[in-house]
């Protein structure tokens, strides 16, 4: 099953601090909602395990995360895989960090995951539901985090 998010946040910091954040793979791994462990592989890379529950099916799912940042256009990939009690997840997010012309940056994300696995078998409005839960609720993290 595929799906597609893409949304917006304001953030009440200036855009070198946002992007010294979202391409911080300690700071990001931190931001996954429900996260249980973070261990950094290097300055690119982490890997994360994430409680997971949708409908009936919940569990941990154990994720491999790579951060690919592009400085000069202030755009950062973010590329995630792996999966979880006979589940599997491929996600690519990317984020563009905009300058608001007050002081704030305005980070604009969006985001492709595609499900295999009894999580996709839930059915399409649960999953969809908790799949745009969790990728919005990452971003709004980032945000409080920088907002703090």
């Amino acid at each position: 099953m595929k799906l597609e998010y893409n949304g917006q946040e304001k953030i009440a910091a200036g855009v070198d601090a946002v992007w010294a954040f979202v391409t911080d793979p300690n700071k990001v791994g931190y931001c996954l909602p429900e996260v249980v462990q973070v261990d950094l592989k290097d300055s690119t890379h982490f890997d994360a395990t994430v409680r997971v529950a949708v409908g009936p099916v919940r569990g941990n799912f154990k994720l491999k995360c790579e951060l690919l940042p592009d400085a000069a256009k202030r755009h950062v990939d973010i590329k995630v895989s792996g999966g979880g009690f006979g589940s599997a997840v491929d996600l690519t997010a990317a984020a563009d960090v905009v300058a608001s012309g007050d002081g704030s940056t305005r980070l604009d994300w969006r985001g492709v995951a595609e499900v295999r696995g009894p999580v996709a078998a839930v059915g399409g409005r649960v999953l969809d539901a908790q799949a745009q839960k969790l990728i919005t609720q990452t971003f709004t993290n980032v945000r409080d985090k920088l907002s703090a």
